[in-house]
């Protein structure tokens, strides 16, 4: 079986080979999407996959994995789409909410009464230390993949993946999480 690389590399000279990455990398990069903009979220896969196919020849394997190229390709497209929304006004002040991954995990939390918490907690972190802890956490990258997502060295981003973290752990450990929860043991 062919590797990613393999594939984006052979794709410059036979365009159909990069299909196979489509059908490898589409669930992922979709899931990355929805949760941060859920409406759009098919409209961006496209776009993602537009951008990635017209731009496969600038892939730098010294940069990092096709995995995290295509990644970073989708942060740059969301990041487009919501400069695009606040451009054209449809981004209300504090339109968080509707882009804000945790509002469509509250209604799954067995701790519903933690989500706000947590939510505020992940609101209060440093934007690039909030998407790392979302692309290790939710989307399964290594640290040093979510640092060449984010384009920072991987050593930076494990100290401030390790930040972050500690914060939302202080926020669950935290007299205000025991008292919502009832949990004193």
């Amino acid at each position: 079986m062919e590797t990613d690389e393999d594939l984006l590399t052979r794709s410059i000279r036979e365009p159909e080979a990069f299909e196979l990455l489509v059908v490898r990398h589409s669930g992922a990069l979709h899931g990355y999407l929805a949760r941060r903009a859920p409406g759009a979220a098919d409209d961006l896969l496209a776009e993602v996959w537009l951008q990635a196919f017209t731009g496969r020849g600038t892939y730098d394997v010294a940069r990092g994995t096709s995995r995290t190229w295509l990644f970073g390709v989708a942060r740059n497209v969301l990041a487009a789409h919501r400069r695009r929304r606040e451009y054209e006004g449809r981004a209300l002040p504090g339109d968080e909410e509707s882009s804000d991954p945790w509002h469509a995990i509250d209604r799954r939390l067995d701790a519903a009464a933690v989500a706000p918490l947590i939510r505020d907690t992940l609101a209060g972190l440093p934007n690039v230390e909030r998407e790392l802890l979302l692309l290790v956490a939710w989307e399964q990258l290594t640290p040093s993949e979510a640092a060449a997502v984010v384009g920072i060295p991987a050593g930076t981003a494990r100290s401030r993946l390790h930040r972050a973290r500690t914060r939302l752990r202080a926020a669950l450990d935290s007299p205000e999480s025991l008292r919502l929860t009832g949990d004193f043991a």
